[in-house]
Parts: C-alpha cells; structure tokens; sequence
C-alpha cells in the first residue's frame, strides 16, 4: 500500500520542535519521503487526512509488565492462573498499549515467559500488537523482589522470577533466559515496594553476581536492566556494567555521575508511585506496599529531577501493570515528567528518540524521517502547550497499518 500522511504539525525529534504542514510518504511499511511545505500530496498515494492533528513518532514504553493490569495486588491473582492465562491477559493488555499510542514496549519481566510468546505471535502474523522487546523471566535473589513467600511445603514454580545466588547461577538463568528468546536480561538489585519482607533501600544482589549476569549479556549482545531504588544498589549495578537504571529512586550525587561517565540510562517510571499513594490502602493496596511507597516517593521525584538536570540519559517508561497503573492509561507519565520539571519537549523525546536510542532500535523507530518503520501517534492539540493532550491520543500507526482514527 501506498499512503502519505498530510500532517498538519509534524514533531521533528533533531529540532525539538512541531513543524507545520508536512507530507509523510509511505510504503508497505516504512516511510519513504518526508516533505515540508508541500502545497499537496503527489497524486497516486492514498491520502490520509491529519492536517487538523499534531503528529510524532509512535511512542515507547520502555517498563511494562504485560501479564498484570493494576491490581491492588498483582501478585495474588498470579498465583492462580496458568502461563496460558497470562499469554491471552498480555494480548489484551497489550492492544491497549497501542490504542493508547504505544507502538512499542518493553517488557520489564514475565511468568513463563509470557511476553516472549507474545511477542513471537506478533512477529509472525498470527496476532496483531505493537512490537515488543522482551526480558523473559527477571532474576532474583532468594528471599528478594522476584522472590515467593509461599509456605515451605508448597513446592514448584512459587516465584515471579528465576531465583539466583550466586554468580555461576546468575550466568545460568541468565542463558536460560535467551535460550528462550528474551531481548535483555532484567535483574532485581535492590528491594522492591511490591514484595514481601524485604527492603527497597537494600542492595540484594552483590556486584560479582550483577557482573557476571551482566558479562553474559554482553557477551551475547544484549541488554541489561536492573530494579533499582537504594542508593547503595544504583550505584552496585552502574559498577557492575547496568545498561539500565529502573526506578533509580534513591540516586545521590556520586550516582549520578558514575550514570553519566558510565553512559547508563535511566527510566524513571513515576507513575507507580504516584497511583500508589494516590489510591492507598483503601482501594485495597496491601498496607506494606503504601507503607514502603511512602518511604520512597517524595524522593522519587527529586530524584528524577536531579537525573534530568544532571545529564543522565532517561527513556520513558511507567511500570504499567502495578497498583491501578492500568495498560492504555500510561500517557500520565508524561504529565508527571513535567510536573516534575521536564521540558514538554523532552519528555516527548524521552518516548521516542531517545528510547529508541537505549533500546538499540534508532534505526528503525524513534523519530518520522525516511527509511524508519510507518508509526505514527497523532492527538487533536498541541502537546507543548499541554502535556496532558498525550492522554488523548486519536490517530494511532503501526507498520503503516492504522489501528485507531478518530
């Protein structure tokens, strides 16, 4: 198929800016031509009609978790269901990631390898979805993050996570973990807000053991992204080699700058927090995960904002599927960036360029010039005046295929 895209605001990522009057030429699905100014599209394209909209690149979440949906307590209902039930969940979910405008995703850790099988039936056609870069099952220590706390005699597959001590275990599961098909490897360096009996300010893995999972991935070319709110972890896991900081809620100073000479990322998903404390214990939040919330949000937010005016590299990601974090409501996240003293801008390159950039997919996704994949968002208002218009996205393209136009 051929089609141009008339936009009336096109948002280029190199200028940080929205420029006006554009026509995107596509083929199959990649984009061929980008033309500014035009007076109108060539004839023998078919015209699609946005030049009411403010168009950019299809956005990325680079921190969901596809198989919960914001359950006050997403752990519980896990235990009952079965791999099948959480493959056909994360389709659902999924899509509305993508009606929301999400193009793309990244999978922070999966039971039974949910997201990769996902993933697979996307790129073989026998479902539809955005495109999905995959962890497997995160590592975890014993009695950590990933980590079950079923009574001793209930045996089998009692964690979220493959459970580790050790660093030959870690280089283990971590090759466990790509025999399988995952993109990256997603370890728990520190305590966690939604576990049990731990520490999100505690360090759980050493840094041999973080090296030697780390070494793996490199190794084979992949990436690594570490679970990270103590200060003492952060700074563990950026020593040991860490592609990616989530979270990075307790970073200090000396953090962050060893993040910026060790060219580490960081995603700083600030909408769980912020839904955490939002709803609470009432909604029926386990009164240990608002406590442990409580512990850590305020210094979420500085942290966030001593990154961004550090110069760390920050992609976008929301940890969408925690506590009434919900798939197809993330677009709150770049609200909070702003609130959190973002520039608009930046926080809508933060979902494109630049989390294509940590993802290793720049060459083809990230920004809306020729010889990159057809997605494309689109909402009625202008984003730079208000954030919050990203919360109402009308136009959706994935691979030149349009799945929302309203």
């Amino acid at each position: 198929m051929r089609q141009v895209i008339k936009c009336g605001h096109l948002f280029d990522v190199n200028e940080k800016r929205f420029r006006e009057q554009a026509n995107v030429y596509i083929e199959g699905n990649e984009i061929v031509k980008v033309e500014y100014g035009a007076a109108g599209p060539e004839e023998g394209w078919e015209v699609v009609d946005l030049s009411g909209k403010y168009v950019m690149p299809g956005f990325i979440d680079c921190h969901v978790h596809l198989i919960m949906n914001g359950e006050p307590d997403g752990t519980a209902s896990m235990s009952a269901a079965t791999d099948g039930d959480m493959a056909f969940k994360a389709y659902v979910y999924a899509m509305r990631d993508l009606e929301a405008g999400f193009t793309s995703l990244r999978d922070e850790g999966s039971t039974g390898f949910a997201d990769i099988a996902l993933r697979n039936m996307i790129e073989n056609g026998t479902v539809k979805g955005p495109r999905i870069f995959c962890s497997g099952m995160p590592l975890g220590t014993t009695g950590g993050h990933a980590d079950g706390h079923f009574n001793p005699y209930i045996t089998g597959r009692t964690s979220m996570g493959l459970i580790v001590d050790g660093p030959d275990a870690g280089r283990a599961a971590a090759r466990e973990n790509f025999k399988r098909g995952a993109d990256q490897i997603k370890l728990m360096a520190t305590g966690g807000v939604m576990s049990v009996g731990d520490d999100p300010g505690a360090p759980e893995f050493t840094v041999e053991e973080m090296k030697a999972i780390c070494d793996e991935a490199k190794r084979k070319g992949k990436l690594t992204s570490a679970h990270t709110h103590g200060t003492l972890g952060i700074k563990w896991a950026v020593e040991a080699g860490i592609d990616t900081i989530e979270h990075g809620t307790m970073l200090d100073e000396e953090g962050l700058k060893m993040m910026v000479d060790a060219g580490t990322w960081l995603v700083p998903t600030l909408c769980a927090p912020y839904n955490i404390m939002r709803h609470g214990v009432e909604a029926g939040i386990p009164q240990e995960m608002v406590d442990k919330c409580a512990m850590v949000a305020d210094r979420h937010k500085k942290s966030t904002r001593m990154a961004y005016e550090g110069g760390v590299k920050i992609a976008f990601g929301t940890d969408t599927g925690t506590p009434f974090s919900t798939h197809g409501s993330q677009a709150l996240e770049f609200e909070l960036l702003v609130d959190d003293g973002f520039a608009p801008e930046d926080a809508i390159l933060s979902a494109t360029k630049s989390a294509a950039k940590m993802l290793r997919w720049d060459h083809k996704v990230g920004a809306v010039e020729a010889g990159k994949l057809a997605d494309l968002v689109a909402v009625d208002t202008d984003p730079i005046a208000d954030i919050r218009a990203l919360q109402k996205v009308t136009f959706v393209m994935k691979d030149g295929e349009i799945f929302k136009n309203r």
